[in-house]
């Protein structure tokens, strides 16, 4: 009896004892002006689109338009490494290297003139994958581009990769946009609601491919403009079915501008003049790339 006695109190002990400090804290414990047990956080309503970035550059709409995105932000710092001396010493994020890329590029699109340029982000926020790309389509961009900073185990890997959407699976693709909950979609001026599934499937599918053949072709003439400038991997465009490239009708790359974790790539992409480099030649092939789909050299002017 004693034995069973003795069993019971070992179990019921750590019990009452819990019990007593839960009774303890709701009795004693107070709250004051910057303390709540509660946690309100503002949520963006049910299935909201995030609100459209401005647009800088000239007024006249016909003007091109390029929607940069600075990869990941907010919650999501993306890869991360020691900057080491030239970056100043610390520790380097993705999302703060990617954010100061875009910046650059942007600021030397709009100095020559004669392109409009938006942001998805302009400051440290998180944005949704399919969100990003779907800013670039619902202000109808003429070109999307993302930008990264790979990372790799042991950081011998270096060099810049331009990535597009893969073709492996673009049917697929094609046929799951066309049959969107949202029928009142439009790809290339044409709205799906007005089509049936298959020639909806056959249409996102063509122009799909279509502006993947746009985006090879801006892959190498990044690759032509670096020459000598920038370090690209030894495979420098590669293809893949990245989530922020599956626009169906805005031509779309991944810029990876080199690895953060190899020191001497993390400390060109922290430094200014590293920064100005990637900037000066991904905008000469941009402006050369619009010169191309038009048929006319991008102006100079505003």
């Amino acid at each position: 009896m004693r034995r069973i006695l003795s069993l019971l109190l070992i179990l019921i002990a750590p019990l009452g004892v819990f019990a007593a400090m839960i009774a303890a804290d709701r009795h004693f414990a107070t709250t004051g002006p910057d303390r709540s047990y509660v946690v309100r956080i503002a949520m963006p309503p049910a299935g909201g689109e995030p609100g459209l970035p401005a647009i800088a550059g000239p007024l006249d709409a016909s003007r091109p338009l390029v929607v940069i995105d600075a990869g990941h932000g907010g919650h999501d710092p993306g890869a991360m490494a020691e900057s080491g001396k030239g970056g100043g010493g610390g520790r380097l994020r993705e999302k703060d290297l990617t954010l100061a890329l875009a910046r650059s590029l942007r600021e030397q699109l709009l100095a020559g003139g004669g392109v409009r340029v938006a942001m998805t982000r302009d400051d440290d926020r998180y944005l949704l994958l399919e969100e990003r790309s779907g800013i670039a389509r619902r202000l109808k961009a003429d070109l999307f581009i993302s930008i990264h900073a790979d990372s790799a185990e042991g950081g011998s890997a270096s060099g810049a990769t331009v990535y597009t959407l893969s073709t492996r699976g673009s049917s697929q693709e094609a046929e799951r946009l066309a049959a969107a909950q949202n029928r009142a979609d439009v790809v290339n001026g044409v709205g799906l609601s007005s089509i049936g599934d298959d020639v909806g499937a056959i249409l996102v599918d063509l122009s799909q491919r279509q502006s993947e053949a746009g985006a090879t072709e801006l892959a190498k003439l990044i690759l032509r403009e670096g020459q000598g400038k920038l370090a690209f991997r030894d495979r420098p465009v590669q293809s893949a079915a990245f989530v922020v490239l599956k626009s169906p009708d805005t031509p779309s790359i991944l810029f990876e501008a080199g690895y953060i974790s190899n020191p001497a790539d993390a400390a060109r992409l922290a430094s200014r003049a590293g920064r100005e480099t990637f900037a000066t030649v991904t905008a000469q092939a941009i402006r050369a790339w619009l010169a191309r789909q038009s048929g006319v050299v991008a102006s100079s002017g505003p």
